[in-house]
């Protein structure tokens, strides 16, 4: 029988080799033909008297990076469809069914009778993993650059092919849940110790090493099929497993208040699998599986966080008509913390750089950032002092504009003023070459008011970059009115080459981060001065999915940034468009109290040193009015604000520009970074509650409104009983 994804040969020992070769991907994933296909080759090996063993190898550098996103997608529509034909409970007896068949595949492996060897050539993770997990041995080629994990939690989802079992039955409860929760690609020293990988051994002899083991009689069992086999941390309902399952909940809920409904699947499937046998404990999990992928957080992030990203990673919003291009150089003007980021970054991809500033002495301090930065990663072991000398010879450092006549793209990275920023823009104009781009990266002032200082105003365009450089994988490539396609295809293009993730947004004030994150600043601002209690305003945000409240966001953005902003979007569209008791917070808290936030250890919150921050007592004296908390309808006021901000955000969203993510990417169900681009990120991978033109989804807002509504009654019920309550005075 001929395969198409697989190649099986047998050798004289009996010993067959399944090669796993795609044709026509990169990489090897899980979809429907490789189940067929996989199935088949089970069958025949098994039946095969003369097979004594099989070997499931990759003909690619990596293993299999798991399932095909997409396909899963298309099982949630499949299931849609058949509801309306046939009915929901047809239906879901095919999802559960379908959704499940790799779980059952790889059930089969195990308990086939006979022996077979995971030869882990590179990289598995997600169901290649699971599969790898299935086999009675694993053993790896020795490569730096291998990882294997169970990444699934980060889309929303669990594993689902008896990932959540066979780990929780090779380690601690404790290990395996950590692992499973925080979606780990672990490499192949750390694998080995904890007992996912057995053998680790060179290239040359991976298939030798995997037949060796077979022929010397290697165990057709797992380990939890034989007949008295004991868990590894004890029963569940053990003084150990207590010790495990109750903080590991209470943990959870602290740190997601329950947002992550595939988090809290994998604790409910290791707790209840680990009290029955593998294949009941399977069934469990195939249940949980089939349940979460047909979530809306599923949907969301699988959409936001791999199809979307799998578009813009090809391109989407590139100008076809525009061929692509190759920098070789590229300017940054100012060399303060932001550029001297920048610089780095495009330096750190190949890209020589020109980094300007007032005088040669600051220019120098903006190149020491980047001396810096890679000084870490050497101490961390991630990068050679070699590597450290060759960056920073791609950086020259100086004050002579003229520096930048060979530049293919430039990008101002000045003080967040008008005046400034046309200064520079005058300046650089002289010198930059005709064909050059010229890019922004003001986080608020409008491009095409910028871009009228350009002579050329279809090679202006808006490059918005989030701090820290370094760490933030989104950028906003925003739009003038008379941009054109050869500034576009260059943002895009650098931004592709520095390794970012680009959204493409219209031009209007905030463009389209800044603006949903001053809108949720705005609304926590205006509650405070009506008298609703800051510890409740920073919980129910918390409870609603946020990383971090909003009075938390603006010490950690800058309290006096924030008053900069008001005044500025005040002078240039007038009192009519700011809110004036906003703005008498701000300036009460930044002009007459000095506190600018956590970078000088006062704002909204107190930072004592060598404790943790507390909301300052002293905002009690700025609320005129202060609210009965049972009196309050917070959830309705935050829904109003939402969803009226995101009517005006789909004027400066893109068509498809805004169906991303990246730092999720990066995101941890129990490690919620508190930084500006996550709180972004977040919101984008949960806007299927708010806008069906934003995202696609048909969900609509009475849906946002009812979670949002329930949530804080949830919390504020919490906060009675548990005496979670802000102090007299706050």
């Amino acid at each position: 029988m001929s395969f198409t994804n697989f190649k099986i040969e047998t050798d004289g020992d009996g010993i067959a080799v399944a090669t796993w070769d795609s044709p026509g991907r990169s990489m090897n994933v899980i979809d429907a033909k490789v189940m067929d296909e996989l199935l088949a080759i089970i069958e025949q090996t098994t039946a095969d008297t003369a097979v004594k063993g099989v070997v499931i190898t990759s003909g690619k550098d990596a293993f299999c990076a798991g399932a095909d996103l997409t396909m899963l997608e298309g099982l949630s529509r499949a299931f849609a469809e058949l509801a309306a034909s046939q009915g929901e409970e047809p239906a879901m007896m095919r999802f559960f069914e379908e959704s499940r068949r790799w779980s059952v595949l790889c059930r089969r492996i195990e308990t086939c009778g006979k022996p077979w060897v995971a030869a882990l050539n590179g990289t598995a993770l997600g169901g290649g993993f699971e599969l790898a997990l299935a086999c009675h041995r694993r053993i790896a080629a020795d490569n730096p650059r291998t990882r294997v994990g169970q990444p699934e939690v980060k889309v929303g989802l669990i594993p689902g092919a008896g990932g959540t079992q066979r780990i929780a039955r090779m380690m601690p409860p404790s290990d395996a849940l950590q692992f499973l929760l925080k979606g780990d690609q672990v490499q192949l020293p750390r694998a080995k110790a904890m007992k996912l990988i057995d053998t680790v051994v060179p290239k040359a002899d991976l298939i030798k090493t995997a037949k060796e083991w077979i022929k010397a009689g290697g165990s057709a069992k797992a380990p939890w099929d034989v007949d008295g086999f004991k868990l590894p941390g004890g029963p569940v309902y053990s003084k150990a497993g207590i010790m495990v399952f109750t903080p590991a909940n209470a943990i959870y809920r602290r740190e997601t208040y329950d947002n992550y409904p595939a988090a809290r699947a994998i604790l409910q499937v290791v707790y209840e699998g680990l009290q029955l046998p593998m294949d009941q404990a399977l069934r469990v999990e195939s249940r949980w599986f089939a349940k979460i992928l047909r979530s809306p957080e599923a949907a969301a992030m699988i959409r936001t966080l791999f199809v979307s990203m799998q578009e813009l990673n090809k391109g989407a919003r590139r100008p076809a008509n525009v061929p692509a291009n190759q920098l070789k150089k590229v300017g940054i003007i100012g060399a303060g913390f932001m550029g001297g980021a920048i610089a780095y970054v495009s330096a750190l991809a190949g890209v020589d750089v020109v980094l300007i500033d007032r005088d040669p002495e600051t220019a120098e301090k903006g190149k020491a950032h980047s001396h810096k930065l890679v000084t870490d990663q050497i101490n961390r072991g991630r990068a050679t002092s070699a590597d450290r000398d060759a960056l920073l010879t791609r950086i020259t450092a100086t004050a002579d504009f003229v520096a930048l006549k060979d530049c293919d793209l430039v990008i101002e990275a000045v003080f967040e003023d008008r005046k400034i920023k046309e200064e520079v823009i005058s300046r650089t104009q002289n010198v930059l070459g005709e064909e050059a781009i010229f890019g922004s990266n003001t986080s608020t002032l409008p491009i095409t008011s910028l871009a009228a200082a350009f002579k050329d105003r279809a090679r202006f365009i808006g490059i918005h970059f989030f701090s820290p450089v370094e760490r933030m994988m989104l950028v906003e490539i925003i739009m003038g009115k008379e941009t054109g396609d050869a500034a576009l295809a260059m943002a895009l293009d650098f931004a592709r080459t520095i390794r970012k993730t680009p959204i493409v947004v219209n031009d209007s004030r905030g463009f389209y981060a800044s603006r949903v994150v001053g809108t949720y600043i705005r609304e926590g601002h205006l509650m405070l001065t009506e008298g609703v209690p800051p510890a409740l305003i920073e919980n129910v945000a918390r409870m609603a999915g946020m990383p971090v409240g909003p009075l938390s966001l603006t010490d950690e953005v800058a309290v006096d940034l924030a008053w900069k902003i008001v005044n500025a979007t005040e002078a240039d569209l007038g009192p009519a468009a700011v809110d004036p008791k906003q703005k008498a917070l701000l300036s009460e808290m930044v002009e007459k109290r000095s506190r600018f936030g956590r970078k000088n250890g006062k704002g909204f919150y107190d930072y004592p040193q060598n404790a943790p921050k507390r909301l300052w007592r002293g905002l009690a004296d700025l609320q005129p009015n202060k609210l009965n908390v049972d009196d309050i309808d917070i959830a309705r006021r935050w829904n109003r604000r939402a969803v009226s901000r995101t009517r005006s955000l789909r004027m400066c969203a893109k068509p498809m520009s805004v169906r991303f993510s990246a730092s999720v990417l990066r995101l941890l169900p129990a490690e919620l970074f508190l930084t500006l681009t996550a709180w972004v990120l977040r919101i984008l991978s949960r806007c299927a509650t708010i806008s069906p033109k934003l995202t696609g989804s048909g969900s609509s807002r009475r849906s946002f409104s009812s979670t949002w509504r329930t949530r804080a009654r949830r919390f504020m019920a919490a906060s009675r009983q548990q005496n979670v309550k802000p102090s007299p005075r706050t």
